[in-house]
């Protein structure tokens, strides 16, 4: 790269828990004080409840260059981001960069709920620092890409959340950033939108020479369209470096067998305002006398979890199990039927046969989607199991190829000019 477009330097942030402002002027002035009178050993200010969300992450990302992070829930991936696209500051440590940047880190980022598609359009390319001239040279190209024309001049406070993603994203890629950030946020769009949309970032990147920032949790994605992944853990940069060596590092740090998940109450169960998981179970069906996952054996996936249906009319819920290699192909993703379902505890199972898997680690990610658009909760590598081969009486003695081996036979016979013609 011959043109530095951003640079990192010692970035920390810090929250402090509970409520912001004590609520009167006397308290929050005394709050201020203890905390210019002293800080604890780790930096913070002392006698208050803390967290460090990020500590002293460093790095630089050049013109052009596609840059993915991965990283647990509450690494620190999306405060990382907000603060490189000045959304907020840090508390430690300093940004430079070059460029203006176009972010999309949650639903309708930039956009004013009371205007209409058009009127939001205008809004973003103007914070942008565009005429109104470039905006209208690539506004028809933004309501062709979002889909949502017919709608362009009703206030998006109307819109569902699927309209939202696909404006917000048509207007971020094409009002000419030179960085582009995106989230999560890909993830309320169906499977067509998501693929439109890596492509365009691929494009952007590629022919455009913009660059990317990109999180997500679709490993394969990540793998196809960066150049480079950091990981993030705790807060901290546990590494660098081509998205092929850090997938398999992720993934094989988290890869011990874990076969269920329980949690006794939705109050400390994994899960949102909507989703709770109650348990996650997988059940081997064993061959043999040892209790080892075989090429052999069947799998039998049961989960319960604790529902309360989003606030808007006649919500479907789809729930979706995802099959990963430890190098992050995906190796099946099958769903549920669109299913009305009422608030309490629902049950689910899903059977994945003998004789299908390949020997090697495998983990499991459930996804949960309302209406097929919005993503309610993804429950990211909950499941994780290794497949041994213990076959016996064979002359073959390497590893098969492929990551699945269904147990399919090839006939043979004699040639036979008589019965073949």
């Amino acid at each position: 790269m011959d043109k530095t477009m951003i640079k990192v330097e010692g970035i920390s942030k810090y929250y402090r828990l509970g409520t912001q402002g004590a609520g009167r002027f006397r308290e929050d002035v005394r709050h201020w004080w203890r905390r210019r009178l002293g800080s604890s050993p780790n930096g913070a200010p002392a006698n208050e409840a803390h967290i460090w969300a990020l500590r002293d992450i460093s790095f630089t990302i050049g013109e052009g260059e596609v840059v993915g992070f991965i990283g647990k829930n509450g690494a620190g991936k999306s405060t990382l981001l907000k603060i490189i696209s000045r959304i907020t500051r840090p508390t430690e440590g300093r940004i430079r960069g070059r460029g203006r940047i176009a972010s999309l880190l949650e639903v309708g980022t930039g956009f004013h709920s009371e205007l209409t598609g058009r009127e939001n359009i205008f809004l973003n390319g103007h914070i942008l620092g565009m005429t109104r001239q470039e905006i209208q040279s690539q506004f028809d190209e933004i309501v062709d890409f979002s889909g949502v024309g017919a709608f362009l001049d009703t206030p998006v406070k109307r819109y569902s959340s699927g309209m939202y993603v696909r404006l917000a994203f048509a207007v971020a890629a094409h009002l000419m950033p030179e960085i582009l950030i995106v989230d999560e946020v890909l993830a309320v769009g169906d499977a067509e939108f998501q693929q439109k949309c890596l492509r365009k970032m691929k494009e952007i990147s590629g022919k455009k020479g913009r660059t990317v920032l990109f999180v997500s949790h679709n490993l394969q994605a990540l793998g196809n369209l960066c150049q480079r992944v950091l990981i993030l853990e705790k807060g901290r940069l546990a590494d660098s470096g081509t998205p092929a060596a850090m997938i398999a590092r992720y993934l094989r740090e988290d890869c011990v067998q874990c076969l269920w998940q329980a949690y006794g109450a939705p109050a400390v169960a994994p899960g949102n305002e909507h989703i709770r998981i109650k348990r996650v179970e997988l059940i081997p069906t064993y061959p043999g006398k040892e209790e080892l996952i075989d090429v052999r054996t069947a799998l039998r996936l049961e989960l319960e979890f604790w529902y309360d249906p989003p606030a808007f009319d006649d919500p479907d819920l789809i729930v979706g199990v995802h099959l990963f290699t430890l190098g992050g192909d995906c190796i099946f993703d099958v769903a549920s039927p669109r299913t009305r379902l009422p608030k309490g505890l629902i049950s689910g199972s899903c059977q994945i046969p003998a004789n299908f898997l390949n020997d090697g680690s495998y983990y499991i990610s459930i996804v949960f989607v309302s209406n097929t658009t919005r993503r309610l909760f993804y429950f990211e590598s909950c499941l994780s199991f290794e497949v041994a081969d213990h076959r016996e009486n064979t002359a073959w003695y390497g590893k098969w190829m492929g990551h699945v081996r269904p147990d399919f036979k090839v006939q043979l016979e004699t040639y036979n000019p008589f019965t073949h013609g």
